[in-house]
């Protein structure tokens, strides 16, 4: 009998199941075994083409070929095993980031943890006995990267999402252009006539809303008879709420818009504004920002700036991958687009 004439059967007696090894794969790819380890192991890239990679894939999804991780994680040194740390799991934009992160991992054998920073965006406490023993890397999406220290300390490669490119600390960054998402938002208002705003600004520090009031700003500075009044507010409906009748109730003259730094603050602005007997849009123009599934939620609809949160998952998990395999991840900011819908309309004459 031939050496290896049972290689992947069951060792159960008088049971003939098979489990495909790689030389099947490689058989039915019609490749070699070496090039279906580097296509599987995710080398392949420069040493491969793509053609004969889609081959190799689908041969293995075709035989439904697992490779041996704890076999491979020996040889690798590694856990295969990425945390995902975000300020909150309530919010529906981290949990699209997690999923477009979690898919791009388990093409590549990897699992995600996703983390939630017990303290929002202050800093975030090691979720395991020693985190750093048990994650290749570590993802963090709007936070500060001085935040993570104790989950990362100085050896875990950090891929940072819609942070500070001025910070030094991660060995990969994924942004969105969300200054230009606000660019968007004011040349819509202007171009319909508005020049009273309120700026309904999140109570929460952060880079990203940072730059949205610094966009907001700019956009309005050179624009004659234009006037900006800001209001900070906490992240949730009541509290933007209170904060927009405030705004509109204040003395001098009412603002025709309300500019919010997210969906969830808008929402409180549309029911402050009916709270006061007004009507979204004919006497008040409300705006978002993220287009999450509130903005098609209240009525009318809210004009919005829809951010690819999952392609953001998708690209903080690449660019971890790039990293831990000594490639340089790709620098290039993920453009937002401006949606408009019934909360927006010219100002009342």
């Amino acid at each position: 009998m031939a050496h290896g004439s049972h290689q992947g059967r069951s060792a159960v007696p008088g049971t003939e199941t098979t489990r495909p090894t790689s030389r099947d794969v490689a058989r039915v790819a019609g490749v070699s075994q070496a090039t279906v380890s580097l296509v599987l192991g995710d080398k392949w890239r420069g040493r491969v083409s793509e053609r004969t990679a889609a081959l190799v894939r689908d041969a293995a999804q075709e035989l439904g070929y697992r490779p041996n991780l704890a076999a491979r994680n020996l040889r690798l040194g590694r856990t295969r095993t990425a945390l995902l740390v975000v300020p909150a799991l309530t919010n529906e934009f981290f949990a699209r980031v997690y999923t477009g992160a979690a898919r791009v991992a388990a093409e590549h054998g990897f699992g995600v943890v996703l983390y939630p920073s017990p303290e929002g965006v202050g800093p975030a406490k090691d979720p395991f006995a020693s985190a750093r023993a048990a994650l290749d890397g570590v993802i963090a999406s709007s936070m500060a990267a001085e935040a993570l220290t104790a989950i990362r300390g100085t050896d875990l490669p950090l891929v940072m999402l819609d942070s500070d490119p001025a910070d030094p600390a991660p060995a990969a960054r994924v942004n969105l252009d969300i200054a230009d998402g606000m660019r968007q938002i004011t040349d819509h208002l202007l171009a319909l006539g508005h020049r009273r705003f309120v700026h309904l600004a999140s109570a929460v520090t952060s880079w990203t809303f940072d730059v949205r009031a610094r966009a907001l700003r700019s956009a309005l500075a050179t624009v004659p008879g234009a006037e900006l009044r800001t209001v900070t507010a906490p992240l949730d409906v009541a509290g933007a709420r209170a904060a927009a009748e405030h705004a509109l109730t204040s003395r001098g003259p009412r603002p025709t818009a309300l500019v919010c730094d997210d969906d969830i603050l808008a929402a409180g602005a549309c029911k402050a504004v009916r709270r006061l007997g007004l009507r979204v849009p004919e006497d008040v123009t409300v705006t978002g920002f993220d287009d999450l599934a509130l903005a098609t939620a209240v009525e009318p609809e809210l004009t919005t700036v829809r951010l690819p949160a999952e392609q953001v998952g998708e690209r903080g998990m690449t660019a971890l991958l790039d990293v831990l395999s000594g490639r340089r991840p790709e620098a290039t900011d993920l453009p937002v687009a401006l949606v408009v819908r019934g909360s927006s309309a010219h100002p009342p004459a």
